[in-house]
């Protein structure tokens, strides 16, 4: 796939491919698909195309040299290149979906694109404000995360042997992306980097506003009045914010959505339903 658009392209596109991750959202896929429908693997490989699509454009906004514990698309080619791969990975995602003849799979997916469109905006209108409230920032993760764990879950449910559970697994999905995102700013708090594979307090340094530090502002109002411009600054402040127990308190509001997603799945005849629980207790459960 990736060779076909020019040996640049091909190889940044590939490499990001390549470099490994949970692959959750096409687990999701086939766990809420049970079946063997061709169109089951091509919802699978549409959502990661998507992912991956968002995390090469995600290191050009943020400038960042590391993911996953190698070079980032940017780091390696500059933006132009990693704007076109993004673009690339973009691009064959939809053509993915669109060889199954589904036009409301293609709606789901689309969705979830749009949400990460509007959630990353936010996000970008949120940096460095010290006025992100929980709620606000809870909104911007379902948009910028859960929309797509949502949308992996309607394309398993849609193209399985479900479909009727369509809006019970997508609200499963919904709910476990937020924990999956509550937990992740809370590993950049408190990493280390080479399990998170990417500098810890990258988020401080970027300027994102996340949970913890709503909840360590509350504490500790010193905290308010920062500016994080070094890695040895966003260190320091990662401690300082761990310091306030903000870290203890997200991991519970994460296990809470974790709780919510397996209420979800209570009286749904699925037979994969033991296997959706232990996903969404691996949400919780991991270190990077």
């Amino acid at each position: 796939m990736a060779g076909s658009h020019g040996p640049a392209l091909g190889r940044h596109a590939s490499d990001t491919l390549s470099a490994g991750g949970k692959r959750l959202r096409p687990v999701l896929v086939f766990l809420c698909g049970r079946s063997q429908r061709p169109e089951l693997l091509s919802a699978a490989v549409a959502g990661e195309l998507l992912h991956m699509a968002t995390l090469v454009h995600d290191d050009v906004l943020d400038r960042a040299t590391l993911r996953r514990g190698r070079p980032t698309v940017f780091a390696e080619g500059g933006r132009p290149a990693a704007t076109a791969t993004g673009d690339l990975l973009f691009s064959r995602a939809f053509a993915e979906l669109a060889s199954t003849g589904s036009a409301e799979a293609l709606r789901a997916l689309s969705g979830a694109s749009s949400a990460l469109a509007r959630g990353e905006l936010m996000q970008r209108a949120d940096a460095w404000s010290r006025d992100v409230t929980p709620e606000r920032y809870l909104e911007r993760c379902r948009l910028k995360t859960a929309s797509l764990f949502e949308a992996a879950c309607r394309l398993g449910a849609l193209f399985g042997e479900s479909p009727a559970l369509t809006e019970a697994l997508g609200g499963f999905g919904e709910r476990i992306g937020l924990a999956f995102q509550i937990l992740d700013d809370v590993l950049d708090v408190s990493g280390p980097a080479e399990r998170t594979g990417k500098p810890r307090g990258a988020d401080l340094l970027d300027g994102t506003v996340t949970l913890p530090l709503i909840l360590a502002r509350d504490r500790d109002p010193s905290l308010a009045e920062l500016a994080v411009e070094t890695p040895a600054q966003a260190a320091e402040v990662c401690d300082r914010i761990a310091a306030t127990g903000a870290l203890a308190d997200s991991r519970q509001r994460a296990l809470a959505y974790v709780a919510e997603a397996k209420e979800a799945l209570e009286g749904l005849e699925l037979d994969s339903r033991t296997a959706l629980e232990l996903v969404a207790d691996g949400v919780v459960a991991r270190y990077a």
